[in-house]
């Protein structure tokens, strides 16, 4: 049986690391702790969206034995 629930929440634990990443990298990298605020807000949002869809797709194909 499928579980939403913890696919969500490894989306949104998993996400707050990497953008936390990305923060600290841009700022390091352009030198205002803005930016890499502005560059982590930004791609919080579309990367929640691309790995959910990608945990829900590696899910489908588990089907097929893909995953072993």
């Amino acid at each position: 049986m499928v579980n939403y629930k913890r696919h969500l929440a490894k989306t949104i634990t998993w996400r707050i690391v990497g953008t936390l990443d990305t923060i600290i990298l841009s700022g390091i990298l352009t030198g205002s702790w803005v930016m890499g605020l502005t560059i982590g807000g930004v791609e919080i949002i579309t990367k929640i969206i691309l790995y959910f869809l990608h945990e829900r797709a590696w899910y489908k194909f588990s089907k097929f034995g893909l995953d072993k």
